[in-house]
């Protein structure tokens, strides 16, 4: 599509990105040998990504749930209690779907339109594409609404849509340039192409994640790639803005949306570099993970600032790490009941 069209023309690889290109496959040497040596100790790593990703994705959308009920629609059996839960669980479904056979998986038309169907829970229109032209509006305090990118035509979805899954695969093959700059041009062009009627923001960090997978970049299953970007959405909309101009036209300039989408995986490999450094065999995973984000709090925090950093683990084991560090002197109670506030000694 008409990222690819660029490739090969006017194309050049900043020395930055370049940089943090080399970093990147640096984190994925130390992402393997971390997957060699202990695998069991990182369950925990995956199973708290997956809550996040499913919370963050679908809270950028604006789909929000109760928090006490992510662990049981994402772990556990839940069944949806309403229609926000169905399309938190229904992201679960597809992240599932990527974890697990993302090596069977073709990025393909009818792929795309699959992860778009199960995050969308079969309903109404889930897993076609749109029938009508859309936009993509800015709602201002104001009560304004500014255009600030009108995506492809409905009726030539179908084909733009085939064409960019045969050039990413193309450019995989045959181009010159790495897989990281070809996944970062399938992303762009899928966003600015803009398929479904709803629910492309989804889809794009579900496809972001496949790709990573298949290309060998395997963190996104022990850090949730969808916080980061909700964690750096203002970044993320402003760099895809920049590169979405003159898009129809070719163009466009990649490299504010190449830059940010390297920034996310290095924020990613850093992070699951930090994490994964501090799990100790012969440990509980999970009550490292609780004493590392107990101890790394900065000034006064609560028990509910410890279920945020750590989303996959139960209320009362977060509790019994709490007594732990209090009985040691690590941490010291500010008052009563479940709202005191904690302080590192």
């Amino acid at each position: 599509m008409n990222s690819f069209k660029k490739i090969g023309k006017d194309i050049q690889l900043p020395l930055a990105a370049v940089w943090m290109m080399n970093s990147i496959s640096e984190y994925k040497g130390k992402e393997e040998l971390y997957t060699k040596q202990s695998p069991q100790i990182l369950n925990a790593l995956v199973e708290m990504a997956m809550i996040e990703s499913a919370e963050s994705s679908n809270r950028i959308e604006g789909v929000t749930v109760d928090r006490q009920r992510l662990k049981p629609l994402i772990i556990g059996n839940s069944k949806p209690r309403d229609r926000s839960e169905e399309e938190v669980a229904g992201y679960r479904k597809a992240l599932d779907i990527i974890h697990e056979k993302y090596n069977n998986l073709v990025i393909s038309p009818e792929t795309i339109q699959e992860l778009h169907r199960l995050s969308r829970l079969d309903v109404g229109d889930a897993g076609q594409w749109k029938k009508k032209n859309n936009e993509i509006i800015k709602r201002h305090s104001s009560g304004r609404i500014e255009i600030i990118f009108t995506p492809l035509e409905a009726d030539k979805v179908p084909d733009a849509m085939n064409q960019l899954c045969l050039s990413y695969q193309y450019n995989l093959t045959q181009s010159e340039y790495p897989p990281l700059f070809a996944i970062a041009c399938l992303i762009l062009d899928f966003l600015s192409i803009h398929p479904f009627r709803d629910g492309n923001g989804r889809v794009s960090r579900l496809l972001t994640l496949l790709a990573l997978y298949q290309n060998g970049y395997g963190v996104g299953k022990y850090i949730s790639l969808e916080r980061i970007v909700e964690q750096s959405k203002e970044t993320y909309y402003e760099s895809l803005n920049k590169s979405s101009q003159n898009w129809h036209k070719s163009r466009h300039d990649i490299m504010p949306w190449f830059n940010y989408f390297l920034s996310t995986v290095i924020a990613a490999y850093k992070e699951f570099e930090q994490r994964a450094g501090q799990l100790k065999p012969g440990r509980g995973a999970k009550t490292q993970i609780i004493s590392h984000a107990i101890l790394n709090q900065l000034g006064e925090f609560s028990n509910s600032d410890i279920e945020r950093a750590c989303p996959g683990v139960s209320r009362d084991m977060i509790r019994v790490v709490f007594r732990k560090l209090q009985k040691e002197k690590e941490i010291i109670c500010l008052g009563k009941g479940k709202s005191a506030l904690w302080r590192k000694k």
